[in-house]
Formats: C-alpha cells, structure tokens, sequence
C-alpha cells in the first residue's frame, strides 16, 4: 500500500492543477446538487420493533386524526381567579379560537370544556391538534403557532406555546467558527508558517464542503435526523483537519532531509499516508458498524459521518499532495528556506539515515518519552488511578431522549415546560397514550373501560383521560398523564407497571406509547446494543492493530487503552451533564439524563480516533524497531517524532469539538463535550503517557507474534518497508 500511495502522492503532485480543477468541479457540482435536491431532516427518533412504535403506526393506520403532532399552549393570568372573569374567559377563547385557526392545524381544545384550569383560576392549558406529523409542520407553521397569543400578552398575561411540534433543527452559528479558528492558530504555531496553516485549514474545509454537500444532496432519498449532519460537520471538520496536518508534517520533513518537493511529497504520501488511510479506515468501519445495531436512525448517523470521514482521507492522499506542489518551499518556515534549498541538489533517493544522525532529540517529545520510559511503573500506576477516579460516577449514567425541560433558557419550549410544570405537574409534560384495538367495535368497547381502571389503578398514575374512538369504533385512545416528569426514573418505572397490568387484557390489543413512552423505549434498546457493539469494536481494534503491527501485545494494550478512555469519558460527562457538577462551565442549566444515543456513538467515533492516535505513534516504534533499534530507543523515538505533531492534532481536535459546547441544543452540546474530553483523555494520557510507559516496560515482548500467525496475516505494510525496498532498488537504476 505504501508503494501504491508513493505513486499517487507523486502523480498528485505532477498534475496538481487538473487534481485541483476536478476537486473544485466535484465541490461546486455537489454544491449545485445540494441546493436544488435538498430535503427535510426530521427529529423524530424512531425504533421500529418496539411496542411505541407499533401503536404509533396504528394510530397513523386507523387513528389518523390522532396520529398528528400535538401542542399544549399555556397560559397564565397576571392574578388568582382571573381565568374565573368573563373578561378572562373570553381572553382564553381567543386565544383557543386563535389557534384553531392556523394553517395545519385540525383543532384546539376549549381548557374550560377540558377542565384543564387549575383550582386558583390562574393557569390553563389548550390542546392543539396538528394534521400532520412534528416533521411535516413547516417553519411558516411553526412560526405562526409561536406567536398565537400576542394580545393577550398585550394585556399582561403569559401565552407560551409548547409541546413536540416546536421541535426543530439545530442551527449553526458563530461558536462553532471559534473552533475552526483555534484550529488555525495551532496549525500556525506548529508549522511555523503562514501558508502551510492556511493549505492544511483549505485542504480540510474543501473535503468538509465535498462531504457536507454530498450529504445533503442525498437528503431527499434518505431520511436524516437533525443531528446526523451535525455530527458529519463535527467529525468531517476535525478528521480533515488531522489527516492534513499528518501528511503536510512529514512532507516537511522529507523537504528538510534534502529531498525534492516530488519526492518528498511521493514519501509523506507513502508513509504518513498510509497511516491516514488506515485510520480513516477504522474510523469509517467503525461508524459504518453502528448499522449492526438496527437502529434506522443511528444508522443513517453513522453512515453520514462515515461518508465525510471517507472523504477527508481521498482530500488528503490526492488534494493535499496537490496543494504542496502549489506551495513549494513556502510550507517551510522563512529561516529554513535556504537551508532546504542548498540541500535539495542531492540525490532525491538518498535515504535520510545521516540526516537522523544529526537530528536534535532534545525536543519536549523526546524529553517527555525518556522522562515516562524512566518512571513507567509509577506512571502508569498514577495514571490507572486517575482515570479510574474519573471513571466513578459512570455506574450511575441514565439515558433518555431530551425534552423541553432542558430546551434553551428563555424559549417558548423551555417557558410553556416551566408553566406547566409550576401549574399542573411535570407529569403533563409527558403524557402517555394507551391504544386499544380490536377487529370489531364490540371487543374494544368492552375492553377500554378495563383498561383504564387497571390504568388508575396502577401507582403512579395521576389520571387517566375518557377514551377516544376512531369512526369505525375499533381503536380506543386514552390519555394517561403520569405524576412524574418525562426524563424521571419513575416514569420509566411506571411505563413497564402499565405494560404488565394490562397485559392479561383479553379480546383486544393494548399498546402503550407517546413521545415519553417511545422515548424510554429507544433508551432501552440502546442500552441493550452497547455491551453487543462495545464487544465488536474492542474485537475490531485487536484484529486491525494484529494486522498493522504483527503483535499480540500491542492490539491488546490499545484496546485496554480505548476502555479507559471510555469509562473515563462516560465518568466526567455524567458527572457535568448529569449530576451537574460544574455545569456553569459548558452553559448547562439544567442536568439531566444523557441522550440515548450519545454512548454508542462516542464508542465508535472514540474508536477510530483513539486508533489514529495509537497508528501514528506506534507504527514508527515499530519502524524504529524493525530497523535495528533497541525496543526501549524505537519507544523513544516514536514519541520524539510523534508527539509534537500527535499533540497539535488533539488540540485541533478538542478545539473543533469543543466549538460544538457553546450550541444551546443539549443533544449537540454534550456531544461536543464528551467528543473534546473523550479526545484529550486519550491523546495525552493514554496515548502518549500510559502507552509508551507500557511499551517500555514490554520491551522486545511487545512485538512478539506466534510465527503461524504471522504467516496468516496478510502484510499492509503501513511502516513503508515495501517503499523503503523498492527506493532501494530505484536508486541503482537510476544512478
């Protein structure tokens, strides 16, 4: 592969403006494609299999008018009893009528024929039926039904529409660009050079934009959730960022060791190309394997941001040689220019074994290795009991879809939540919904009445609505409002008494579901598949690290490494975003459970970036090794050369991520935060403390492999010794 790559890197850069005018094509054409087919995203979180699911389908079947999005517009009085006036009444008739009224609306409910008035005259609620699905309500829809109630307001009272409709997409903004910037003053301060900053940052947003437009251009034939091009952005950004950073610095490098800028840029794309290769690679596989889950959703996640990944790796093995040829010598720093340019004359084959004779190894990479190597015991003992302490409070994780209790402070989703709840109760911010169906009308008449009494019956229930009928009389749909809040454990607890009590009904079916039951059920089967895929992907880094680096020991202690960064991961993130310590820090008023996906989803990403970090680094020990160093020097070595540049990639990470903390949605903030702490933990702890403390303490047994299995596994080569013997054999030829 490595030799394979040597061509493409040299063929990129010899052709670098046709490379360059067919990315541009690609970009503007997708670009074009993007903005004409784009379609809708939807915030519906769906788990086909689950009894919430089901009921919904049913409803949609048999129930349409029921099957619709719902809304609760809440209003309070400036005083007790006002709601009692006639002048009150007529103020919240307006306001019903008012909303009755707009466009996608099928009707709104009276709260004085609902009863929904609380006993001091001052709050009342009003249902609001949509006809189509939270989805299909449009922004001119959403809009118009956000500002119902504005006289009223007018005159003192608090109107605040609410409930499942207000969901929408998360926007982009300003913060996310502060990352991006932070990224670019770290590529400044690493390469010393303005153009080469600027190169990689143009390299990576190209290949973000490919991606980003691709996606979006394929919007209209696959169903994306609001967050699926969010999380593409998030990773398609900092990946990008990263593989060009890794190629650009051993291009550099090669420059400085005399070779010529063809050369140079065929060997960077070679070496440091072949680790991008197979890191993209296990970043890909590893978010294409959330499909094993069968969770349509999670899926189309996954393949979103696996299609970026993909991308930013073609961006950097064709791109990215390209954009050097542009920049010549001009991605070395100025001091360094001449120095280059008067080495350039020699022979572009020469390997640069006396160039590493007089390499300054008194750099803090080299430092830092000898410093870890010499007190590896009590670093890594120091280190295990670190994460292990950051790992405490992940026991304790509970998972859930967000509601509007931790929407953004002040939003009309976040203020009709606090009404309602102050007023009424958090239960009737989570209603649940019982379906009772039958083939005749007769069965389900006589089946309802039993239902809701075995319903009321059971602890928790504050009250359960008279059923509703559908015109053919064979579907029942009773409201049962819980006396805990959506996100509760009780009301998880409460889900499953409901389900068993009406179990043994007989002569009809009985199905329970509404946003919080569905909710809770996608949070179960998510939490089912994480010990499933947790166990794929650990297997899958033993088996690719076995490939790459013909060791027993070393796969496994990366994959003992990935599980630390993990627990750690979980560990802080619930702490902050859960129990709320410290949560001032990342804007978070209000904890609550994690997002039912965000574990899943850290494990896959986590993985291919812990894999990119633990390539990087170790495959030049191993280079080192193989070529006659010592295990403890090929340990130093590869820090040395590794860690600076390892370094500036986590921070370009973290600082991409990180941008991500400062989005008011919880779902984007808290996976910007575990991403951005997930990424630090296991760059400068695991990877470049506990890992070469490990090695050296391994020595010569790390790279120990059985010899029938070493004869097993194919040769990938991504040390470059392919490259290094065919160089070798060109340079008599060439002489």
């Amino acid at each position: 592969m490595a030799t394979l790559l040597y061509r493409l890197g040299r063929a990129s850069l010899r052709r670098r403006r046709l490379v360059a005018v067919v990315w541009l094509v690609v970009l503007v054409g997708l670009g074009l494609a993007a903005a004409t087919l784009r379609g809708p995203t939807t915030s519906n979180f769906t788990m086909p299999g689950t009894e919430s699911q089901q009921a919904i389908d049913l409803l949609s079947e048999r129930f349409p008018e029921a099957s619709g999005a719902t809304g609760t517009i809440a209003v309070k009085a400036p005083a007790d009893g006002q709601l009692a006036t006639p002048e009150g009444q007529a103020l919240v008739k307006q306001v019903t009528q008012e909303a009755a009224t707009l466009p996608g609306v099928v009707g709104a409910v009276d709260p004085y024929q609902a009863q929904a008035i609380t006993p001091d005259g001052r709050y009342a609620l009003i249902q609001v039926q949509f006809a189509g699905r939270a989805d299909d309500v449009t922004d001119a829809q959403r809009d118009a039904y956000e500002k119902v109630g504005a006289q009223a307001e007018a005159q003192g009272w608090q109107v605040a529409p609410g409930g499942e409709v207000l969901g929408g997409e998360p926007e982009i903004g300003s913060t996310e660009a502060l990352g991006v910037l932070v990224a670019a003053v770290v590529l400044v301060i690493t390469f010393g050079s303005l153009v080469a900053a600027g190169m990689t940052m143009l390299n990576a947003l190209i290949g973000v934009g490919v991606g980003m437009a691709g996606l979006f251009a394929l919007s209209s034939v696959i169903e994306l959730t609001s967050t699926a091009p969010i999380l593409a952005l998030m990773l398609g950004l900092a990946v990008g960022i990263d593989y060009s950073l890794f190629i650009t610095s051993r291009h550099r490098q090669n420059l400085l060791e005399g070779l010529s800028p063809e050369e140079a840029v065929g060997r960077a794309v070679g070496t440091a190309g072949s680790a991008v290769v197979f890191a993209g690679a296990t970043v890909v596989i590893a978010l294409a394997g959330l499909a094993v889950v069968r969770i349509p959703f999670l899926t189309v996640m996954g393949l979103a941001a696996a299609g970026t990944v993909t991308i930013a790796v073609l961006v950097a093995i064709t791109l990215a040689p390209a954009l050097l040829g542009f920049a010549g010598t001009r991605v070395l720093p100025r001091k360094l220019r001449k120095a280059e340019t008067a080495a350039n004359g020699a022979d572009p084959t020469e390997t640069p074994e006396a160039a590493a004779a007089a390499e300054d190894r008194s750099g803090f990479g080299f430092r830092w290795a000898r410093l870890v190597t010499r007190l590896r015991v009590p670093v890594i003992l120091v280190a295990l009991l670190g994460l292990g302490l950051l790992a405490l409070p992940a026991p304790d994780m509970r998972l859930a879809l967000p509601d509007a209790s931790t929407a953004a402070a002040g939003s009309s989703a976040r203020v009709n939540n606090e009404l309602i709840r102050e007023s009424f109760g958090p239960g009737f911010t989570g209603r649940l919904a019982v379906v009772v169906t039958s083939d005749s009308p007769e069965a389900t008449a006589a089946a309802a009445p039993q239902v809701a009494q075995l319903v009321q019956q059971t602890d928790g229930v504050l009250a359960v609505a008279p059923p509703q009928t559908d015109r053919t009389g064979r579907t029942a749909l009773l409201g049962v409002i819980p006396k805990s809040g959506p996100t509760d454990e009780a009301t998880e607890n409460l889900v499953h008494d409901i389900r068993q009590r009406v179990s043994g009904v007989t002569g009809a079916d009985v199905l329970l579901t509404g946003a919080t039951a569905i909710g809770i059920d996608v949070s179960e089967k998510l939490s089912d598949a994480l010990p499933v895929y947790l166990v794929l992907v650990v297997g899958l880094s033993i088996l690719l690290l076995m490939l790459v680096f013909r060791s027993i020991l070393v796969p496994v202690k990366a994959a003992l490494g990935f599980l630390l960064t993990v627990a750690a991961t979980f560990g802080i993130t619930v702490a902050i975003f859960q129990q709320g310590h410290l949560a001032d820090l990342v804007g978070l008023d209000t904890p609550g459970p994690l997002v039912s996906f965000l574990p899943i989803l850290l494990i896959g990403i986590l993985f291919g970036l812990a894999m990119d970090y633990e390539v990087f680094l170790v495959s030049r020990m191993r280079e080192d090794f193989v070529h006659g160093d010592t295990a403890q020097q090929a340990t130093v070595n590869g820090m040395g050369h590794g860690a600076r540049v390892v370094t500036a990639a986590a921070l370009i990470m973290m600082a991409v991520f990180g941008g991500f903390v400062f989005l008011d949605d919880p779902i984007i903030k808290s996976m910007g935060f575990a991403l951005a702490i997930g990424v630090a933990i296991d760059a400068f702890v695991v990877r470049m403390t506990i890992v070469p403390a490990v090695m050296s303490l391994l020595g010569k047994a790390a790279w120990w492999i059985p010899r029938w299995l070493d004869r097993l596994l194919p040769n990938v080569d991504i040390e470059g010794e392919g490259l290094r013997a065919h160089l070798a054999e060109k340079k008599p030829a060439d002489a």
